[in-house]
């Protein structure tokens, strides 16, 4: 007897249906995770937890049991709760439907606009391009911001921080690149965010323009842990599908210091033991997992700039150290600049851009060291400016930026709502150094 297809089809379709289905069940709750019995899975296996079908994630495996960290409230899951496997790890949304949209840690809609447009559904995981496969960086790209696009240039496909305390204005200086760049997609992620700031950044600091060209992944502050990890995870794979697409993508995460958080309570509670400031091992390897796989490939780039909030102004903590070693680049926003309404509060002279001499003409580098020249010659000489003791003549740079402290503050002073072409940005700082006579 000969069976076709279809048949066999029925006959695989009925033996998956009588496959018995694999349970194990809740051993203990502690914490911020729980122990599951009885049940073999994989690390990153997402399973249902009791009749609720609460979904968690497996992150840690030991002889007989499971770790699993939540992916929602841990409020009604009990000891005994069945726990049984998806069988998948997770598949996230991709696709030009997400633009303009607010999706959660899990990759599903927030913002009350209905169903996502058109879309393909993508494994979340996925590794980071061959280092020999990635294409050199040699393409300006326009942030908007005139201090940052000519005295720290930045590249298609370079990962850059932005290192500052608490209330300096990083979020505001991202929604300002969000709308100044000329980058294909902008692909958000605020991780640990305060629920209140969410809606203030979408409807204020990015507005209309720039949510239109963006997609928005918001984890905030009081979801689990694993939650907030996830966030940054799939902003990182939604701009990895653009850049496989051939796409210019900038991907701004706010911030990599809470990334880094939510992982240490994710190693603590599965048993990792604590290393340096109580981050666990496991920590520091998967911001270099995170922040290597933003950049350049053969099909295209993803411009990966990241908020790094460091401790009491500490830049040298250990989320701050490690992040800048990794990183191509690194801006620092100043306190007393802030206070004073010095807005980007961007010091110029303390941040550097790596790839900055690979993305600019010899003109323009010689005319961006020109100035910074100017204002190191001016924070040479600000002890004796501050007590009256300066003496002209000295040294022809100190005077001209004595001089010229107002164009030049005018020069790195700019407005939330106006962002500047970069080609205009350069011809400013021409006429600026011809202006001082320094060029």
């Amino acid at each position: 007897m000969t069976l076709d297809a279809r048949t066999w089809d029925g006959l695989g379709a009925a033996l998956s249906a009588a496959e018995p289905v694999r349970m194990g069940v809740v051993s203990s709750v502690v914490g911020l995770g729980l122990e599951v019995s009885g049940l073999n899975a994989p690390l990153g296996t997402v399973v249902l937890i009791g009749e609720g079908k609460i979904p968690a994630e497996v992150v840690a495996a030991r002889r007989e049991t499971l770790h699993c960290m939540p992916l929602g409230a841990l409020e009604n899951i009990r000891v005994g709760d069945f726990v049984h496997s998806s069988g998948t790890s997770a598949y996230i949304p991709a696709g030009l439907g997400l633009l303009g949209r607010v999706l959660d840690g899990l990759g599903n809609p927030i913002d009350g606009l209905g169903a996502l447009g058109e879309h393909t559904m993508v494994a979340m995981e996925r590794q980071a391009p061959a280092a020999l496969e990635r294409s050199r960086i040699t393409v300006p790209l326009q942030l908007g911001v005139r201090v940052m696009d000519t005295l720290t240039a930045v590249g298609a496909g370079q990962r850059i921080g932005l290192f500052a305390g608490s209330g300096v204005g990083k979020s505001s200086l991202l929604s300002m690149i969000a709308r100044g760049t000329n980058a294909q997609v902008n692909v958000i992620a605020l991780v640990g965010e305060r629920g209140r700031e969410v809606r203030e950044f979408l409807e204020e600091d990015l507005g209309p323009e720039g949510l239109a060209r963006s997609i928005v992944v918001v984890s905030t502050a009081d979801e689990p842990a694993r939650m907030r990890l996830r966030a940054a995870f799939v902003a990182t794979r939604i701009a990895e599908s653009f850049r496989e697409s051939g796409a210019q993508v900038l991907l701004m995460m706010d911030s990599l210091t809470r990334v880094a958080m939510a992982q240490r309570e994710i190693g603590l509670s599965a048993g990792e033991p604590p290393a340096t400031r109580g981050y666990p091992p496991s920590t520091f390897s998967l911001l270099a997992r995170l922040l290597e796989r933003a950049g350049t490939s053969a099909e295209g780039s993803i411009t990966g700039i990241y908020t790094v909030l460091v401790d009491g102004d500490d830049h040298n903590e250990p989320i701050a150290d490690a992040t800048r070693s990794l990183l191509d680049g690194h801006i620092v926003l100043d306190r007393k600049l802030a206070v004073s309404g010095h807005f980007p509060s961007i010091d110029a002279l303390a941040s550097i851009s790596r790839v900055a001499s690979r993305v600019t003409t010899r003109e323009q580098a010689n005319a961006a060291g020109t100035l910074r020249k100017v204002m190191a010659a001016r924070k040479s000489v600000q002890d004796l400016l501050d007590v009256g003791a300066y003496q002209r003549g000295s040294n022809p740079l100190a005077d001209a930026a004595v001089d010229h402290q107002g164009a030049i503050n005018n020069f790195l002073q700019q407005r939330l709502e106006d962002p500047v072409p970069a080609a205009q940005s350069w011809a400013q700082l021409d006429s600026l150094l011809r202006t001082m006579g320094v060029s």
